[in-house]
């Protein structure tokens, strides 16, 4: 059967792998990069077939009946990841040095955290955010922005923060504006309102081989690179 493991874009990839695998409890992973010297397309294939992922929605629902691990497979270019649910697998035993659990280790991909928490309802759930690192650089560059640029050019930039909007990146994004309008006070500039941001996610094709137009550049400030290079 043809099994479908390669996004089209980064935020693809997010979505996959927080909405449709991790929050349905493909919590065990292994991450990493496909080496420059090696044919990714082959490397797909290799580990599908080594841990037999590509099997029909009742064949999982069999195993896990039987209390087998379900696997699944995810690549962006060069970055993939394996992921497991519990139950038996020599997937376990073959990674045993690498596995780790999103519940307690996040993957860190492109400037994203995905990670698994607990939920006020006692259910674990997907949680997605900017990666530390990335968001205080993200922070700087706001609150410079506040200072420095006009109304319109303050609201482009924005607006144009490169995250999709899950309910972390969320508050992140309400968080650096606030901190953003008390730069602005200071300066002797009115604040902005969080209707600047885009605060709705937009759902993606993770497969499709459509890819979006790139947004606009900021007219002065150039937006900073805060993911890592996918192209």
């Amino acid at each position: 059967m043809e099994y479908r493991c390669v996004t089209t874009s980064v935020e693809g990839f997010v979505q996959q792998l927080a909405v449709a695998y991790i929050t349905h409890g493909y919590w065990f992973y292994v991450a990493g990069d496909i080496p420059e010297n090696k044919d990714p397309v082959g490397v797909d294939a290799k580990l599908i077939d080594r841990y037999g992922i590509a099997i029909t929605k009742w064949a999982r629902c069999r195993r896990k009946k039987q209390g087998l691990a379900n696997m699944q497979y995810l690549r962006h270019e060069r970055f993939f990841v394996l992921l497991a649910t519990k139950g038996q697998h020599e997937f376990f035993e073959r990674e045993r040095l690498s596995v780790r659990d999103v519940r307690r280790v996040p993957i860190k991909f492109t400037g994203y955290c995905i990670g698994c928490r607990k939920g006020r309802d006692g259910r674990w759930h997907a949680a997605v955010r900017v990666e530390t690192r990335t968001y205080a650089d993200m922070r700087a560059f706001v609150f410079g922005a506040a200072m420095l640029a006009g109304d319109h050019i303050f609201a482009r930039a924005l607006r144009e923060l490169s995250f999709e909007p899950y309910a972390g990146v969320r508050r992140q994004l309400l968080t650096a504006l606030r901190k953003g309008n008390r730069a602005r006070k200071i300066a002797g500039r009115a604040p902005l309102s969080h209707e600047v941001l885009q605060l709705r996610r937009r759902p993606t094709q993770p497969f499709s081989t459509q890819c979006g137009a790139p947004s606009a550049e900021p007219e002065v400030f150039e937006l900073p690179m805060w993911r890592r290079e996918t192209s």
